[in-house]
Formats: C-alpha cells, structure tokens, sequence
C-alpha cells in the first residue's frame, strides 16, 4: 500500500468521523422522540408516537402526568408567534437585502468597500452582543417589547443574508442585458421588472428561505427582545428544558429539524440555480 493509497483512506475516516459526530447528537434526538420511556429518555423502553399526539392535545396511552407541556394553547400560541415574525421579518429583509445588494453591484459611490463591509458586521457579530445592543436601544427608544421589536431585531441581520446571497447571483450577471433592455427603449422599471428581476429570483427566493429559516429557529436574540405575549417557539422550548429534558421536548425538536430541512433544502436549491 503506497502513501498516496494510505492518506486516502485516513481521510475517508476522517471525514465519516466528523459527519458521525455532528449529526449523532441530532440523530440521537429524533431516536427519543419515539422513546415511550416518559421518566429516563434516555434508556430505551419502546416505540411510541405519544409525545407527538401529548403536543397537540390528544390523549395517550402513557402516564398523563409524565406530559410536559403545560398547555397545547401555549405551545400553538408560541408557533403562531413564530410564524408571524419569521414571515414579516423575511417580507422586509428580502427587500431591503435585494435592495442594497442592486445599489452595490450596479452604481458606484464612496466608501462602496465600506459599506460593503459594513452588511458583513450584523452576520459575524456575536447574538448576545446584538440582542443586549436591540434591548437597550429598544428599552431606550420607549418600545414596548413584543413581536414588533423582535421583527425590527430580526430584520437587522436577516438583511445581511439576503444581501450577500443576491450579491452572489448578481455577480454572475452580466449587466449588458439591462444596458440592451435601456437602449432598446425600456425604462428603469420596466428593466428591473421584465430583466433583473427574473434573472435574480432565484438568490431572492433562496435569500428569502433561508432568512425564514433563520428567524424561526433563532433564539438567543429574541429571548432578550421578546415581551410576555411574544413567546417564540425557540424560546418556548427554552423555558422547558429550564425545568428539565422530557420527551415532549425531543418531538418538537425533530419537528423543527424537519422543518428547517425542507425549507433550507428549497433555499439551496434556488440559489443555486443558473442564469439562463
């Protein structure tokens, strides 16, 4: 076996390795969600799919006192919250992101770098710092805190993402296309209508998705600008592993991790798709 054959399958190993290690802790949680062990959940005793009916409200066959979650109203409640920041949050960060990213790569202006830079900070920036800046600013500005200022919140770093992937399709356009739609008599609007837009829908659909995605999933920032009737589902699920981990809490993780599968697949999935 020749040295070339030998770091080959050194990094086979060690790229299954590091997969088994990222992915058995969420693999592991999917297993216990079917756990019908309501005490150690971590100690096999059975298949079930109680927890996921003890979520919506329907009656098991297992101890009803092992249930978890105190109220299938709150639970509801908190993935109506949700959805409702993750939609308006992405509505306008998609916007405001397929917006500037226009303005950097079709006109030049002073400190563009700069101002490039600057979309960057929101990404690279550690949440808890950007959720104590939000609380403060928000507490300071008079806000009352609710989903309102989680959307504002939200928006300060979804726009980020969406800018960078617009830029990343618009880098593959030329602009010769909209320079030939100008001369033959199209204004700027009916350009970016008929041209420009068709052509980078993919980025802001893509763009769009994963800010969804993100918003829905995100927690730390929210905990510190969400108010009493404004619990997200993140942070729902917080307050329950506070007084400890029960088989609820696995079945509404792996609901989530599907979720999050689906629409981040559809996001990766029109991003990368060509320019014709």
């Amino acid at each position: 076996m020749n040295k070339k054959s030998i770091l080959s399958r050194l990094l086979s190993i060690y790229g299954v390795l590091f997969f088994v290690f990222l992915y058995a802790p969420v693999a592991l949680i999917v297993l216990y969600s079917f756990n019908a062990n309501p005490i150690n959940i971590m100690i096999w005793d059975g298949f079930t799919l109680d927890w996921y009916r003890s979520i919506f409200g329907f009656s098991t066959s297992l101890n009803d006192s092992a249930s978890y979650v105190d109220s299938t109203d709150q639970l509801l409640n908190a993935v109506v919250n949700s959805l409702i920041v993750a939609l308006s949050a992405t509505a306008i960060s998609t916007v405001l992101g397929t917006s500037t990213a226009l303005a950097v790569a079709r006109y030049r202006f002073k400190f563009q770098g700069f101002y490039r830079m600057l979309m960057f900070v929101p990404m690279v920036m550690p949440d808890i710092v950007l959720g104590i800046a939000l609380l403060v600013f928000f507490i300071g500005a008079g806000f009352s805190l609710g989903n309102t200022t989680i959307v504002i919140g939200h928006c300060t770093f979804l726009t980020s993402y969406v800018f960078i992937v617009v830029s990343a399709r618009l880098s593959g356009m030329s602009s010769n296309i909209e320079y030939a739609s100008s001369d033959l008599g199209a204004n700027a609007i009916t350009t970016f209508r008929k041209v420009t837009l068709p052509l980078i829908l993919p980025g802001v659909v893509g763009g769009a998705l994963l800010s969804f995605i993100i918003s829905m999933d995100d927690l730390v920032i929210t905990y510190f600008i969400s108010g009493v009737d404004s619990t997200t589902l993140p942070v729902f699920i917080l307050s329950m592993i506070r007084r400890g981990i029960k088989p609820e809490i696995n079945a509404i993780a792996t609901m989530m991790l599907l979720f999050s599968v689906v629409v981040a697949s559809a996001g990766i999935y029109f991003r990368s798709k060509k320019v014709n």
